[in-house]
């Protein structure tokens, strides 16, 4: 999987991509996702397969606000580049790709940035059946979201970055050896062996 950060000539992709996703009601139209493109471009993330095919990506903005709120999807002046927190509001994988990995690993990335940012954590809504999901990644559950974005029951899930966090992460265990030596490595000394 190729990962990179959006640009100006990406928009159409990202607008149809936006469309197929999700509802009417829910999806980003082309001027909000202009506006976003064009005040903090180093928040969305595009993902490619092998083939080089945009299959999914991820969007969001850094602000001070603590809780994800209805006025973030329109209103870019939310954002704020040394701000406390990443509020994704868009994780998006065309029907085709989806239960493959791509978006996990796009989600990841995106997380490990807004840890090396200095940022508190990561903030995002999500529907019932999507909040087991993005547990896995150590997101919790905070209930019911004020969000009623589209019109629909979201819920806030909070991953923050704190010494639980950084702890847990430090023992992560590959099937490969040569792997785990290199993450150990970068844990104690800040570069591999």
């Amino acid at each position: 999987m190729f990962i990179r950060k959006a640009k100006e000539s990406d928009l159409d992709q990202i607008t149809s991509m936006e469309a197929v996703c999700f509802p009417p009601t829910e999806a980003a139209d082309r001027d909000r996702l202009a506006g976003r493109l064009n005040t903090f471009p180093d928040c969305i993330w595009l993902g490619f397969d092998d083939y080089g095919d945009f299959v999914c990506f991820v969007a969001g903005l850094i602000t001070m606000e603590p809780d994800l709120i209805d006025e973030m999807y329109a209103d870019t002046s939310f954002h704020k580049p040394d701000g406390d927190w990443l509020m994704i509001t868009t994780v998006c994988t065309l029907p085709e790709y989806r239960r493959k990995g791509f978006a996990a690993w796009l989600l990841r990335r995106v997380i490990d940035e807004a840890d090396s940012r200095g940022c508190k954590g990561v903030v995002l809504a999500c529907k019932e059946n999507m909040i087991e999901y993005y547990s896995r990644f150590g997101f919790d559950n905070e209930g019911v979201s004020s969000s009623v974005h589209g019109g629909a029951k979201w819920y806030q899930m909070r991953l923050t970055f704190d010494d639980e966090y950084h702890y847990s992460r430090l023992f992560v265990v590959s099937d490969d050896p040569k792997e785990n030596q290199r993450m150990l490595s970068e844990t104690l000394f800040g570069s591999p062996m």
